[in-house]
């Protein structure tokens, strides 16, 4: 939440002609912003990659652990922890708001409803107007917000968000979890038997019964279990299942009965971990007077995490080699040659100059595969040394007209052809290719 709500205040210093916010999503400029790394519309594949990595992360965590994305990082999980938070501070634990809305309406309580949904209000407005904040210099947006100059756009969102986060975090809560997220259906489809998830270890919890009858049973040697039916695990789970009766789709694998157990545990002086992370493989296993065994690495995790490494090392290599410059021709469809009154024979390419740098620079083209031929760029300069130069503005793409002409009547009916850019100044280098028409 401190990085949500904080990180677009943060600056980073990229020099002139570019934002100082360390996180950026600039749609007007159509660039991503990320500390050091600025991302262009057609470098797409990065959040692809994103996106494989973030899905491969949660195969893994699945395969080790069940749903401790939802247990521990879902926003949902996250924002509604926050505003139980604040209901308690306001209104008390369970018991204490329970009898209190039993009972009539009076003005203190309806002074301790009002500041909880006023401070969730606030929580909820803040967390809209954070989000657009990643979209526009923060300080300045903020300061717009305030006077009342932000465009309609930003009031709208932010009118949005903090009715979206309002409902689903301070009423839906767990409905959200049960009916409206995919990921307990996909879960269940991904899980094995070996995944480690909440569980009640029957094995030592049955038979259940209080604590005075599981110490009489105890005395005569007669089996009982640590289990007294206090139904602190039901209470405290966020979903409202009882974990006791087996794996259940609505667990969001959060733990709380698992505190809430041992404290129990704790109590009545019996061993912790009654409910524990584990599977039923385990509990079979010392019901049959094996030692359990926690069998993470396997072919499944070994394969997410291969994927994850792989998917990771590819993109590093490509951020870390992404050029500075890039060129991109798109040959003329109509028509694909033309005739002139010499007899030479022109094609036509639309030819597109990306500058990545906060800086302008110098490029020089040349055409290479077709001996002979004449090439005129519209809108470049012809220097001494022959070389066609054109200026690109810093962070910036240039579309140029490029005319290749060629005398030679042998050439077959399509040749390959490379179009060569050279920075000038710090001489790197990129290339397109495509093919030169002829009749």
């Amino acid at each position: 939440m401190g990085i949500y709500y904080l990180l677009p205040f943060v600056r980073w210093d990229r020099g002139p002609n570019a934002p100082d916010q360390a996180v950026l999503i600039d749609f007007s400029g159509q660039r991503f912003y990320f500390f050091f790394i600025e991302i262009w519309p057609q470098e797409v594949y990065y959040f692809t990659g994103l996106l494989i990595l973030a899905a491969m992360t949660l195969f893994l965590m699945n395969a080790v652990a069940g749903r401790v994305w939802c247990g521990y990082l879902c926003p949902q999980t996250v924002w509604t922890d926050l505003f139980q938070t604040i209901e308690r501070w306001v209104e008390g634990d369970r018991r204490e708001h329970i009898q209190r809305n039993r009972g009539p309406w009076t003005a203190e309580r309806l002074a301790r409803g009002g500041i909880k949904h006023f401070l969730w209000l606030m929580v909820a407005w803040w967390t809209g107007g954070a989000w657009v904040l990643y979209f526009s210099d923060a300080p300045t947006l903020v300061r717009d917000l305030a006077t009342f100059q932000a465009p309609f756009i930003a009031y709208a969102w932010i009118g949005i968000l903090t009715l979206t986060t309002y409902t689903l975090a301070g009423h839906m809560r767990e409905q959200v979890c049960l009916y409206m997220c995919p990921w307990p259906r996909i879960q269940a489809a991904l899980t094995d038997e070996h995944a480690l998830n909440v569980t009640y270890r029957y094995d030592r919890g049955e038979p259940r019964g209080s604590v005075k009858k599981t110490a009489a049973l105890r005395e005569q040697n007669l089996p009982a279990g640590d289990c007294i039916d206090c139904l602190q695990c039901v209470h405290v789970c966020p979903t409202g299942v009882d974990i006791r009766n087996g794996p259940d789709l609505g667990c969001i694998q959060c733990g709380l009965c698992i505190d809430a157990c041992d404290a129990v545990m704790a109590k009545i002086d019996r061993p912790a971990r009654l409910i524990a992370y584990d599977t039923d493989l385990n509990i079979k296993r010392r019901q049959q007077g094996e030692q359990p065994r926690i069998n993470i690495v396997r072919t499944r995790t070994v394969f997410y995490a291969a994927v994850v490494a792989v998917v990771g090392a590819v993109m590093l290599y490509a951020l870390a080699t992404r050029q500075a410059e890039a060129i991109s021709a798109i040959h003329d469809r109509n028509p694909v040659f033309v005739r002139m009154s010499d007899g030479a024979i022109r094609n036509a390419y639309t030819v597109r100059i990306i500058n990545k740098r906060l800086e302008a620079r110098e490029f020089a083209l040349t055409v290479a595969g077709l001996p002979g031929s004449f090439v005129d760029v519209i809108g470049s300069t012809l220097r001494a040394d022959r070389r066609l130069v054109i200026d690109v503005g810093p962070d910036q793409t240039r579309e140029i007209r490029v005319l290749v002409t060629n005398y030679n009547d042998a050439l077959p009916s399509s040749t390959p052809i490379v179009f060569h850019l050279l920075d000038i100044a710090t001489a790197e280098r990129a290339e397109a290719g495509d093919h030169f028409r002829g009749p």
